[in-house]
């Protein structure tokens, strides 16, 4: 089944859409806490190789989509950009982020607005680099949300997306096998009130198309150029694409 199709309720009436932005509502309080649990700390890493690439350009204006907590948001700082905007449909991840963001001291720097990253609130080619951090796999369609990110791209402008993917070789595969669906639901299920969010994070992580797949698809909505490189043994991958 593809990712657009995985839902985290399956006996909801509601679409994809506001599932995953009720799931995100629901988990937002020890979000940060457990995924750093459950990544062994090691999303910490990844997130510092996407700042560097995106830096490549020195972007003024950022945006970051299924921003959550914001701490990609926070991290970009560092490239002293103009601004930083996050954007996310859970308003109970950006409460968080926004306290984050605050005890920071850069609520001057970043702005935390709810949207639908189908269709964004902003003027076409506006953004110098756009970012997306274990997002993507939450569209709901993600042909809409790849041509609505190009939308508001600048020219020769840079998206970098950070998202899982599945290890191909032995004993990797396996272990992350284990990790998705034993590990991941049993973690959620002990610590989250939401008992279903962390089965349905493992599910669609398993699903969603990586490495040449993705470039693909990045190619077929429009991007000029469209790359992969996998970390930490292929457990996630970066991609960058230009417009």
């Amino acid at each position: 089944m593809s990712a657009e199709k995985i839902n985290p309720y399956k006996n909801s009436e509601l679409g994809k859409k506001e599932q995953v932005a009720q799931m995100f509502d629901n988990i937002s309080e020890n979000y940060d806490g457990l995924n750093r649990v459950i990544s062994f700390g090691i999303d910490v890493k990844w997130r510092k190789k996407v700042v560097a690439i995106v830096g490549e350009n020195n972007p003024k204006q950022i945006l970051d989509i299924a921003t959550g907590t914001g701490d990609l948001a926070i991290m970009m700082n560092s490239l002293n950009p103009d601004k930083i905007t996050g954007l996310d449909i859970s308003a109970g991840m950006l409460e968080v982020g926004k306290q984050k963001i605050a005890k920071a001291n850069l609520s001057d720097k970043i702005e935390m607005i709810v949207g639908d990253s189908e269709n964004m609130p902003f003027k076409d080619e506006t953004f110098d680099a756009i970012t997306v951090s274990f997002g993507v796999r939450n569209f709901a369609n993600l042909d809409k949300g790849l041509t609505e990110i190009k939308r508001v791209l600048k020219p020769n402008g840079k998206l970098v997306i950070l998202e899982t993917s599945n290890p191909t070789k032995f004993p990797y595969k396996q272990g992350y096998r284990f990790h998705c669906s034993v590990i991941l639901p049993l973690i959620g299920k002990l610590f989250s009130k939401d008992k279903v969010a962390y089965s349905y994070l493992s599910e669609s992580a398993n699903s969603f198309p990586f490495g040449e797949k993705f470039n693909n698809i990045l190619l077929k909505n429009g991007f000029t150029t469209a790359t992969d490189t996998p970390v930490t043994f292929g457990v996630a991958s970066i991609y960058t694409a230009t417009k």
